[in-house]
């Protein structure tokens, strides 16, 4: 099931028309109708509505100049709502073609004062032990942040709950605040996948020493391949952080760069994290070859203590088991050289008793050299 979850992510990054003029929005096939969301704010005011329409969403907006505006589109299936927000809010047609084809990696673009920044939402799917991440993209103005995702669902509820109880300052603080707050939102949700990994790499290595499997090299192979992808999330978080941080006091003020300085220690923290976890994952398939082979040393164990034990039996069967006459069937003469044993009365439960003895001394010879100790 994994694995179909990775082919249909290599399909939607090929569902786009190849050769159209740079900046042509083409809506993917697994689009969902939009949704429009709005929380509009300040120190006094606090609305949050849904509406069923842009048109409405707009008029409520132009309607509050003075309120910062947070609006949130969920789904993008309308090529008409596209090329209205476009014209609406000043949005560079490069930007929402970035925007429809939702696997890029995360960015910030400065154009106009304004910015336009990329981050990716990540989500851990316990059940297949996959990461799902979702795009989402931002859009800072004068007075209003505009969220575009392809999903219905995202990790921002945290922020929309502080929002509605006016908790902490975010009310009285301008819009890039509010930009601030989403990116670290976001951030803080990578935290809990890290965990989440930390714990299924734990019952891997758990599962080598039980009983390691195919099934189980091949979970940590996959595992090892959504670190990878992980990381290629990572590090351009931690650039784009850092990017912000460089960014004129006209963009974002002094005052708010000790915030998107606290979030760029949470992506080298984050950075820290997953490169310990690929080691780990590394040492797990090192792991997993060292208990195969100690395996396979204890059955060789067993089989070359099977094998001393039968040679020397072999050895006695082999040799009584030839069958030479005793004497000439033709003139009767005795052979001189021949087996006595075999015509004694007693030669079987002599012969039998002997290699029993012998066993039984082997096995103790075994024992007091410790080969046993491991059984």
């Amino acid at each position: 099931m994994a694995k179909k979850k990775r082919q249909r992510s290599r399909h939607k990054i090929l569902d786009r028309k190849l050769g159209i003029s740079p900046g042509t929005l083409f809506i993917p096939t697994e689009s969902h109708a939009p949704r429009y969301f709005l929380m509009s704010f300040n120190e006094q005011l606090f609305k949050e509505q849904e509406f069923v329409s842009y048109a409405e969403l707009l008029q409520q907006v132009q309607s509050q100049p003075n309120a910062t505006h947070w609006i949130d589109i969920r789904g993008y299936a309308d090529l008409t709502m596209l090329e209205l927000l476009k014209q609406d809010f000043g949005i560079h047609s490069l930007q929402m073609e970035d925007v429809i084809n939702d696997y890029q990696r995360p960015k910030v673009d400065e154009l106009d004062d304004r910015l336009f920044i990329i981050t990716r939402m990540l989500r851990w799917k316990e059940e297949y032990h996959t990461l799902d991440d979702v795009q989402l993209s931002v859009f800072s103005g004068p007075n209003y942040v505009l969220t575009l995702q392809s999903d219905y669902d995202d990790c921002l509820d945290p922020l929309r709950e502080r929002i509605r109880v006016g908790k902490g300052v975010i009310r009285q603080r301008p819009p890039m605040y509010v930009v601030y707050a989403i990116l670290d939102v976001v951030l803080d949700y990578y935290f809990p996948v890290m965990g989440a990994i930390g714990t299924y790499i734990e019952e891997l290595e758990q599962k080598i020493l039980d009983k390691p499997s195919k099934q189980t090299l091949r979970e940590i192979l996959d595992l090892k391949n959504e670190l990878i992808k992980l990381r290629r999330i990572a590090w351009p978080e931690r650039d784009k952080m850092n990017e912000l941080l460089r960014m004129d006091e006209d963009i974002i003020p002094d005052n708010l760069k000790v915030y998107f300085r606290d979030a760029y220690d949470h992506t080298i923290q984050l950075i820290d994290l997953i490169d310990s976890h690929k080691e780990m994952s590394t040492s797990l398939v090192e792991l997993y070859m060292s208990t195969v082979s100690n395996r396979m040393n204890e059955i060789m164990k067993v089989l070359t203590i099977i094998s001393s034990i039968f040679i020397p039996l072999s050895f006695i069967a082999g040799v009584y088991g030839m069958n030479f006459s005793r004497e000439d069937p033709e003139t009767g003469e005795v052979f001189r050289l021949s087996m006595p044993e075999l015509y004694q009365p007693y030669s079987y439960p002599i012969l039998m008793t002997l290699m029993t003895t012998l066993v039984l001394v082997q096995l103790y010879l075994f024992y007091k050299k410790g080969w046993f100790k491991s059984f």
